[in-house]
């Protein structure tokens, strides 16, 4: 989401970066111009200020070479070039012979000499002072005016308020500083020029740049500063406003469960309203959901109280007639008919230990236990064995198992008939009955019943075709599994399916 942010604030992140550069851009070049008409306005004063004092020594040396001046000449002279410079007007009148014949009442600043008086250009730079030199018309004569640094900055010096700036006059390789900041030039700067009159002297003025400082650079950048800000800024309000609230209700949803009321955006004070109404439409749901999972959960204990209350009445039922069957027993008058009420009546009782085990197992729900559902049956069988098959014995190997329903009474029918086929066969024999997990799986198991009376005799044959194969043949079918039958070893086995 920063990202995408970023991406759609950068054309205005890019035009505030151009549009500040172009400022920057625009300050410099007015700076520029104002520098250039500052050289230009100071070039203009020092170049009139000169003029008018070389007008004033042209006439004045003209009039001493020609015999035409006056005594007060010199002196009108001295208070003229006096008017313009604050020191007093530096100048003094030279003949060919070295005699000065006219001058000021300072003395005469060192730097040029009686052999150089003549033979220089009108305008030189000294160390410490501009000479302007003028000349009579006979060559004869020669005045020198001396200006200092103080009034060459005076006159020089522009109408517009440059700060940091210096001025410097150039002739050739010389040079004169007329006026420096405190401090002096250094760093990143500025400089224009300007051609006075004598044309061979330049006015250069050099303005200092200000210093790159912090809030110079934080003014440069505040575009990009902005455009991040802006980015951060929306992204703090999405991630407040929709992000961290559509967050919190992704883990409050992900972490329900069925039966609970979910309370979403309890820790968010400010989110926004289209989330608060998702969150309180989950609220509502799963308020529905608890309730409809209330109402199945007492619908489902109903159902199970009736459930429980059909088995106790079919195992009442199953019981009232294994009773029944046991008082006509009991009226017979033969021995086959005694046999056949006990038959009918180990039969009935292995339905009935099916439906008491299935009941006694209702409260976990995981079906019938095989381990109790066979040793219940292998008792009730030899409680009502023949008086030969008293001795008979039962043995179980069983691991802790369970079956359906579906399973369980065929299984018990299918233990009723091969443990009463044996009894008849071998009366003193043992039996094994043995269930455990087929190898690798956890929803097969193999029921054996092992015992000698189950070995292939012509006896065995007899009872297996009037009665008992048919029965094996049908129990098997409902098992959906061969019942296998090893005649040598005397066993019966049979694959089933228990609950894992």
């Amino acid at each position: 989401m920063f990202l995408i942010l970023t991406l759609a604030l950068l054309p205005l992140g890019l035009i505030a970066l151009v549009a500040s550069l172009q400022a920057i851009r625009t300050a410099d070049l007015e700076k520029e111009a104002l520098l250039r008409v500052a050289v230009t306005q100071s070039a203009r004063k020092l170049t009139a200020d000169l003029q008018s004092d070389r007008t004033a020594l042209e006439l004045t040396v003209n009039a001493i070479a020609n015999g035409a001046a006056d005594k007060g000449m010199c002196r009108r002279l001295a208070f003229f070039l006096t008017s313009h410079d604050a020191e007093g007007g530096h100048f003094y009148i030279y003949d060919r012979a070295g005699h000065i014949l006219c001058h000021s009442t300072q003395p005469e600043p060192a730097g040029i000499t009686a052999a150089n008086r003549f033979d220089r250009p009108i305008a030189q730079l000294l160390p410490t002072h501009l000479v302007s030199r003028v000349r009579s018309h006979n060559g004869q004569m020669v005045a020198l005016s001396y200006y200092s640094r103080a009034h060459l900055e005076s006159v020089a010096d522009p109408a517009t308020a440059l700060q940091n700036r210096q001025l410097t006059l150039r002739q050739g390789k010389s040079q004169l500083v007329v006026s420096r900041p405190g401090g002096g030039i250094s760093g990143h700067s500025s400089s224009l020029s300007a051609r006075l009159d004598p044309p061979d002297i330049l006015l250069t003025m050099t303005v200092r740049e200000p210093p790159a400082t912090l809030a110079r650079m934080l003014s440069l950048f505040l575009p990009l500063v902005m455009w991040f800000a802006a980015a951060a800024i929306g992204w703090f309000v999405v991630n407040r406003l929709l992000i961290r609230p559509l967050v919190l209700l992704r883990r409050a949803v992900a972490a329900y469960q069925p039966g609970e009321v979910l309370e979403p955006l309890q820790r968010i004070r400010t989110p926004a309203q289209e989330i608060v109404a998702l969150g309180e439409t989950f609220h509502e749901i799963s308020k529905d959901v608890a309730t409809h999972e209330a109402e199945m959960a007492e619908g489902l204990e109903t159902q199970r109280k009736l459930t429980r209350e059909v088995h106790h009445r079919v195992k009442n039922n199953l019981q009232i007639i294994a009773s029944l069957i046991n008082l006509h027993a009991r009226s017979a008058h033969n021995i086959e008919a005694s046999e056949a009420y006990a038959s009918i009546q180990r039969r009935v009782d292995a339905l009935s230990v099916v439906h008491r085990n299935h009941f006694a197992e209702l409260e976990e729900n995981r079906g019938v236990g095989v381990r109790p559902l066979i040793s219940e049956l292998s008792a009730s069988l030899r409680g009502t064995a023949p008086s030969s098959a008293r001795r008979f014995a039962i043995q179980i190997d069983c691991d802790n198992l369970h079956i359906s329903q579906d399973v369980a009474v065929p299984i018990a029918f299918l233990l009723t008939e091969l443990v009463e086929m044996a009894m008849m066969l071998a009366p003193q024999a043992t039996m094994r009955i043995s269930v455990q997990l087929e190898p690798g799986r956890e929803d097969r198991a193999l029921l054996t019943v092992r015992s000698s009376g189950l070995k292939t005799s012509e006896d065995m044959a007899s009872y297996l075709d009037e009665r008992y194969g048919r029965v094996l043949t049908g129990l098997s079918r409902q098992l959906r599994a061969p019942l296998d039958h090893d005649g040598e070893a005397g066993s019966y086995a049979i694959a089933i399916t228990v609950i894992p």
